[in-house]
């Protein structure tokens, strides 16, 4: 599994640095579909669908992604103390992707699509998408919790949250204010970094990935030794 991850992780941060790169060339201009994208988006624009839109994208910024950060190490510990460990490496592991895409971001410093095409409020630089990186990354995180306690019905609600994090990113698109090539740069930093925290976790956590039973002692403390009758 940890093979897996690193060779996923590999690849989608040398993908991201050939898309960064092809962006810092061209200055910025929008790459091969973005600008027909965003045209597209912005004729299909009902007051409805614009409303629902931006409820949906709230939800990949602030405090609802760590909220949600948390509650994957909830999840995926076994015991009090593993929660409290994977929710803080879960944190750990957003807040500081999100320190590093914004050296990145003002690193390559893109502009964002002209303001007048925008149907929210947005700020600073566009690539890699910020809202798309969190949701990316808050959903990978869920997603590993979940499988790794594999409740019913688990595949079902791992599409679920994956819908979710890839959704909040196309709202960017939807809503104007990031070119469709900044989304995806978003998830592919996202992909990147979620793989170098999860082989992390699974070198310096160990225990959380490994059910405990409840015969078993806590990490930390030595099984008393049975006596007989």
């Amino acid at each position: 599994m940890t093979g897996r991850r690193t060779a996923a992780g590999l690849a989608a941060l040398a993908c991201f640095a050939v898309l960064a790169a092809i962006v810092t060339v061209q200055s910025g201009a929008p790459l091969p579909g973005d600008s027909a994208l965003l045209s597209w988006a912005v004729g299909h624009r009902p007051a409805t669908a614009v409303s629902a839109i931006r409820t949906l994208t709230d939800t990949g910024t602030g405090a609802v992604p760590y909220v949600l950060a948390a509650l994957a190490g909830v999840i995926a510990g076994c015991t009090r103390r593993q929660k409290v460990y994977a929710a803080a490496a879960s944190l750990l592991c957003l807040g500081a992707g999100q320190l590093l895409r914004r050296a990145v971001l003002y690193l390559i410093g893109r502009p964002r699509p002209p303001a007048g095409e925008w149907a929210t409020h947005a700020s600073g630089w566009s690539f890699p998408s910020g809202h798309a990186t969190t949701a990316a990354l808050t959903a990978a995180l869920l997603i590993t919790a979940v499988l790794l306690r594999s409740p019913p019905g688990r595949f079902l609600i791992a599409t679920v949250i994956g819908c979710w994090g890839v959704a909040v990113g196309l709202t960017r698109v939807y809503l104007g204010v990031h070119w469709f090539s900044d989304v995806v740069g978003g998830w592919l930093f996202a992909l990147a970094w979620y793989a170098a925290c999860a082989v992390a976790a699974t070198r310096w956590l160990p225990l959380v990935s490994t059910p405990v039973h409840k015969d078993s002692p806590e990490p930390g403390h030595d099984a008393q030794p049975r006596t007989s009758a």
